[in-house]
């Protein structure tokens, strides 16, 4: 078992492409858990606009969620693949171990903490009195069923980067497929809303993450999360959280994002563009989803052949992913430049939502295809162990150039809604090019330098 998924061997493409089929349908798959809801709530008889926008106000919470999920998961995951490069089987299940220890214990403070300060927090993220009573209704039960959603999305990391890729797919498909099934027998049969779309959502997380502990505990996994490998160490907690705080970062800063632009957006256009700002959240998860799982997937064959010294296999890697990511969202940026509406109406049908939607969407995806450096350059920058670059250029993008522009280009230009929507490729140019271009002037000599060291040994 322990030569299983060598990725030092082979085509790296072909490593790279058998991580990322079954990854990017994952993606996929776990792209439904977020916006099943969204498109049955849209199909509400009544209050259709209010119910989402009240869901889209939940939104930054479950960002926090996934924060400390991706805390423990993406930076557990990638430290495993580098110890199992260098043959270390005992400290990656340990250090896998120690992360699901963590993510357990912060789930339940998350969970009494979300309970208790939700309201005064969906009224600082935006909601109004229309909107607090189905965005109060949707987060009480989610955060019910907090501890399986860092579970399934927090654990599966540590299958993908065992080479698992079909099995960290059918753990998304189970519990998507079930969301799917759920959600309109709560919402409509039930009557229940959006309490009916939060319950099938945490029934479902629940599926997913029994899936991925029986994997883990059972005899297919290369690594087994052991209890024995679940005794606390501070230097290996420190490393995971210190590699883990760059998708920490990216949730978090997300999380803020969304706050500032729900509350920018309520005050310059009203509960009408927060549900517009909904159905744009909605559709960048499905469009970003391919890189997304792209990136994802190369990170396991990156990190591998960092610790196996393999510095040449890393450099084609980095030169795939960003090639085939560019030519990806250039592609799908003129689709959703010129055909705005067909996403919009997924979601909203309401005549006044998708005639203020169609210009919002131009201006907030201007330019999409710069996010691909960002996803890109992170991606190594993970996926190596380089904690502090990753970190740093996850708050560049959205903290120091986003919030202050969502907050400057409506006051301070007079540009209203439009103005925040601008706030997103205008990071994009810049966080995008300084990302991709850092990781080339740093990352790449040192593989250079390393590959002709090895040579010469």
């Amino acid at each position: 078992m322990s030569e299983m998924n060598d990725f030092s061997k082979g085509s790296v493409i072909k490593n790279i492409l058998k991580l990322a089929l079954p990854m990017t349908l994952a993606q996929l798959i776990n792209v439904l858990y977020n916006i099943v809801d969204r498109i049955y709530i849209g199909m509400i008889p009544e209050n259709a606009t209010l119910s989402l926008t009240g869901l889209g106000l939940c939104l930054p919470i479950i960002s926090i969620v996934i924060a400390f999920a991706n805390l423990f998961g993406m930076g557990g995951a990638p430290l495993c693949s580098i110890e199992r490069g260098r043959g270390n089987t005992s400290e990656a299940e340990s250090i896998m171990g120690n992360a699901f220890v963590m993510m357990m214990a912060v789930g339940i403070l998350l969970t009494a903490t979300g309970l208790i300060f939700k309201r005064p927090m969906l009224y600082l993220f935006g909601a109004s009195d229309a909107t607090i009573g189905y965005a109060d209704a949707y987060i009480t039960i989610y955060l019910m069923g907090n501890i399986f959603v860092m579970t399934g999305l927090g654990m599966n990391s540590f299958i993908n980067s065992q080479g698992f890729g079909t099995v960290g797919m059918m753990t998304v498909l189970l519990g998507a497929v079930s969301n799917i099934i759920l959600d309109p027998i709560f919402i409509f049969v039930f009557h229940m809303g959006v309490r009916g779309a939060a319950l099938a959502t945490i029934l479902s997380q629940f599926l997913s993450a029994a899936w991925i502990i029986a994997f883990l505990t059972g005899k297919r996994t290369i690594l087994r999360l052991r209890p024995s490998a679940m005794k606390l160490e501070g230097a290996r907690i420190l490393r995971i959280v210190g590699l883990g705080m760059s998708g920490f970062t990216m949730s978090i800063t997300n999380s803020s994002v969304q706050i500032m632009y729900n509350v920018m957006l309520q005050k310059f256009g009203g509960d009408l563009y927060v549900g517009i700002m909904t159905v744009i959240n909605s559709v960048r998860e499905v469009i970003s989803m391919p890189v997304n799982g792209l990136t994802n997937s190369a990170q396991p064959v990156m990190g591998f052949n960092y610790g196996a010294r393999e510095y040449g296999r890393v450099r084609k890697s980095i030169v795939f992913m960003s090639v085939v990511s560019i030519a990806y969202t250039v592609v799908v940026w003129l689709f959703v430049h010129e055909c705005p509406e067909f996403f919009i109406r997924i979601f909203n049908r309401e005549g006044e939502l998708v005639e203020a939607g169609v210009p919002a969407m131009r201006v907030y995806f201007f330019g999409f295809f710069m996010m691909s450096l960002q996803f890109a350059g992170q991606a190594v920058f993970v996926g190596l162990g380089k904690s502090k670059n990753a970190v740093f250029f996850s708050i560049f993008r959205k903290v120091i150039i986003v919030i202050p522009l969502i907050l400057i280009l409506p006051s301070v230009f007079n540009l209203g809604t439009a103005g925040i929507l601008m706030a997103e490729p205008i990071s994009n140019f810049i966080g995008g090019t300084a990302c991709f271009g850092t990781m080339m002037l740093t990352v790449w000599p040192e593989l250079k330098h390393g590959a002709k060291e090895k040579t010469n040994q």
